[in-house]
């Protein structure tokens, strides 16, 4: 459940929790066209930070230009908004969702006129698949959905209807015992998962699937430039379920993942059924960072 806290900001002032409220005739309720970020806080010596707010908020603005959404406040007054959430409700860790959504108007498919509005919500939340799932690996199922077309879907949009596909993996994952969804592509290639970009090693180099039909990950960004900082061979390239399958290690990124290390997929051992050494490397370097430890990655963080 989530914990209340005492404000959200809502189209440009704080609310109390409990009044944070929409018509149901909303538009984005009933058709799904809104856009979002996932953005994490972490505590660390010099107070909390949050972590890598500018790339978040310039990829929601991304998301709303895609689909001709023109949110009515700039990228510094939604920046100074999420900081200021945060601040007003005391939080030293949190996660933080920025929405833009089209509000109550008219009716039908075609929205033109309808207000669009704005929230920014921050609350307290754990490790998304578990802090034993970080710790010791999750165990993943391939599903029978896949990742939607490029032409049936844009992919570089974090939109909030494109996550019923995922809810669809999710919710039959979970109901066949695993963790966690991996999604394919189209052709049949990995993609990603419910929620997640993924990462296999392979003789000590890394791979992840290319930017062609998944979600531009910030999480992913910052543990390749990681890797690439720590010499890790990295390639952006198409691979198969099966090479999943024969990989070394695999882990799948993310704002609410982080960095979760994948032990099974599909009743397969990944490697030796544990966290490899590679995988280990990269959580302790990205947690160590956004926690304000590394001062090689400390512009990642936007302290409170």
């Amino acid at each position: 459940m989530i914990e209340k806290t005492e404000k959200i900001w809502m189209d440009g002032r704080l609310v109390n929790w409990d009044d944070a409220t929409v018509h149901v005739l909303t538009h984005t309720l009933h058709y799904g066209l809104g856009v979002f970020e996932g953005i994490r806080c972490y505590k660390t010596p010099k107070g909390p930070a949050i972590f890598r707010l500018k790339e978040h908020v310039h990829r929601l603005f991304d998301s709303a230009y895609i689909f001709q959404i023109e949110i009515p406040f700039s990228k510094d007054e939604i920046e100074a908004a999420i900081v200021n959430c945060v601040r007003v409700n005391g939080l030293q860790e949190c996660y933080i969702r920025p929405f833009v959504y089209i509000g109550y108007g008219a009716m039908g498919i075609y929205s033109k006129g309808n207000p669009i509005n704005v929230s920014i919500s921050a609350w307290a939340w754990g490790s998304y698949l578990g802090e034993d799932g970080v710790k010791n690996g999750i165990r993943v199922k391939t599903s029978s959905f896949i990742r939607n077309h490029v032409n049936s879907n844009m992919s570089r949009g974090k939109i909030s209807g494109y996550y019923v596909n995922s809810q669809l993996a999710k919710r039959e994952a979970i109901g066949m015992g695993f963790d966690e969804a991996l999604l394919l592509d189209t052709e049949g290639y990995v993609s990603e998962g419910a929620g997640e970009n993924i990462f296999i090693v392979r003789n000590g180099a890394i791979k992840t699937t290319p930017l062609t039909s998944i979600l531009e990950g910030i999480t992913r960004d910052s543990v390749m430039n990681i890797a690439l900082d720590e010499k890790i061979p990295l390639e952006e390239k198409r691979f198969t379920r099966d090479e999943l399958y024969i990989s070394d290690e695999a882990f799948f990124t993310g704002t609410a993942a982080e960095v979760t290390p994948i032990r099974e997929v599909d009743s397969r051992a990944i490697g030796t059924g544990k966290p490899g050494r590679i995988t280990k490397r990269i959580q302790e370097i990205f947690f160590d960072s956004v926690h304000g430890l590394v001062d090689k990655y400390n512009s990642w963080l936007t302290y409170i």
